[in-house]
């Protein structure tokens, strides 16, 4: 009875602490460059050009502006290389792996000659918006140690709800926490049951506690593993009014996938150390469905000069998360102590708010030999919200969003020049940092080039790109928060096959 007055007392100044974070609101709101081999090899300028099935997935009013029907898949190889630096230790990972980027058709209907409405299109497309296969270890050596992230949940916990009844296994316990508002308990529980922390009293009212690992030196090694992708699947309706103007919209069906594993390794022989080792094993496992729709338009202003503007709503996801934890421990003995609850944590649904996106665009066409295209957009992360508001933890989540993230601009420029059935293309892409200081995730830089060949009604396009920004991502939100840096090259080669139906 104790332990049940306890957790609803700590429900008022604990809520519902789940997992979620900064990483969370910026993994599932950023997006790469994807698409045919055309739009990646122009960095994606293409707001005010259409006539490219991935440029639906920046303008809506794109698909009006075909002549024809058209259908294109793209392939591609995606590599990433990481350089990465954890309290002076460098390490290095690369990751590369085949990836359908887009899959796409427009059909074109023409009105009749006395219409003003000139032509409708239908079209549907499959874009990959983020790619999460990714792994990597970090080795380094620091004064911090994984002690303080189990003495802040502990801290203020009473010694009664971590401590085990009769007949009571650690899972029974780690469940039981859970499934009253308990991921910090479950912290605080792990960490006592580990010799990671002990009790400043033998009592069940104690709320103080103290760690068993003594002030040092800390060799620590963080292993981790990611799989996942973010996708897209835009439905597509556009028309064209008499010879200057194109009118779109997208509805779009999202989804997430995204599972990671992560494994934290210490060892210290500091003097006076109960325990030398800790091993803090964690995994995640997350699926999500979304809804956003796009509406634009492209206006010709006379033969060679385009505009285009397109208004990107946010998603809005329903997110389901699944985690499992395990810690063992060692000491100076040879006493390993193992907990591992073997439960798989189930949260209650949450929703996701993405930021929105506005895009203005222009090109400029030098008749049928080439053109050059600009596409501005500005995104504002600090409008990203996770849901329910009224919630305790989401509250303080969302606060730390509109503190630390920020608008962010996205420049891109690109180009082709046409010589005979040859297309020779390159573009630009700058975007700013979401994050006020630019530090947890730093500034983007990309290019990109390519070339074409059109068979007449069948086109084969190859481009290749290359984008450069760094990261620098806490271990942990609390307690041991060193970062992890990274300078992280993502490059890629699509190649695409577009066709006539």
């Amino acid at each position: 009875m104790k332990r049940v007055l306890s957790l609803i007392a700590l429900t008022f100044l604990i809520s519902n602490i789940n997992a979620q974070d900064l990483k969370d609101a910026y993994r599932y709101s950023s997006e790469e460059l994807t698409g045919t081999a055309r739009f990646v090899g122009m960095s994606g300028a293409f707001g005010a050009l259409g006539g490219d099935i991935s440029a639906l997935a920046i303008n809506p009013a794109s698909s009006a502006v075909f002549l024809s029907s058209n259908a294109s898949i793209s392939l591609g190889n995606r590599k990433l290389e990481n350089n990465i630096l954890y309290n002076a230790g460098a390490s290095t990972a690369e990751n590369s792996e085949l990836d359908l980027g887009n899959l796409g058709g427009v059909f074109v209907f023409k009105g009749t000659s006395d219409n003003n409405w000139r032509k409708f299109a239908v079209g549907i497309n499959y874009n990959t918006a983020a790619n999460y296969n990714e792994s990597y270890t970090a080795r380094g050596t620091s004064v911090n140690s994984i002690d303080r992230y189990f003495l802040n949940y502990a801290d203020g916990v009473e010694l009664d709800l971590l401590q085990l009844r009769n007949n009571e296994s650690i899972s029974d316990l780690y469940s039981f926490l859970g499934e009253n508002e308990g991921f910090g308990l479950q912290q605080a529980f792990l960490g006592y049951q580990g010799f990671v922390i002990e009790a400043e009293e033998d009592d069940p009212n104690n709320i103080d506690y103290f760690s068993l690992i003594q002030p040092g030196s800390f060799n620590q090694r963080y292993n981790y593993a990611a799989t996942g992708l973010n996708g897209k699947l835009s439905f597509n309706l556009s028309t064209q009014y008499k010879d200057f103007l194109y009118l779109g919209v997208n509805l779009n069906s999202h989804f997430i996938n995204y599972e990671n594993a992560t494994e934290f390794r210490e060892t210290n022989n500091n003097s006076g150390s109960a325990t030398t080792e800790v091993i803090f094993g964690n995994s995640l496992n997350t699926n999500g469905d979304g809804f956003s729709f796009q509406i634009g338009g492209i206006a010709r202003i006379n033969e060679d000069i385009r505009v285009g503007l397109t208004y990107d709503s946010p998603v809005w996801y329903d997110v389901r998360e699944e985690t499992t934890q395990y810690l063992q421990t060692n000491s100076a003995q040879n006493e390993i102590v193992r907990v591992n609850p073997n439960v798989i944590n189930v949260y209650p649904v949450y929703r996701l708010q993405t930021a929105s996106k506005v895009t203005g665009s222009v090109a400029y066409l030098f008749g049928k030999q080439g053109l050059i295209s600009f596409d501005y957009g500005r995104k504002d992360y600090s409008n990203i919200k996770f849901k329910p508001e009224n919630d305790l933890s989401f509250q303080n989540l969302n606060a730390d969003v509109s503190n630390l993230m920020t608008s962010a601009s996205i420049y891109k420029i690109g180009g082709e020049y046409r010589f005979q059935n040859l297309s020779l293309r390159a573009g630009y892409r700058y975007e700013e940092s979401p994050f006020k200081d630019g530090t947890r995730v730093g500034e983007l830089s990309g290019y990109s080039g390519g070339l074409g060949y059109s068979f007449g009604s069948v086109n084969l396009d190859l481009a290749y790109s290359l984008a450069n920004y760094t990261q620098a991502t806490p271990i942990y939100n609390t307690g041991l928060t060193d970062p992890i840096r990274s300078d992280r090259d993502l490059s890629k080669i699509i190649f695409s096959v577009s066709f006539g139906l």
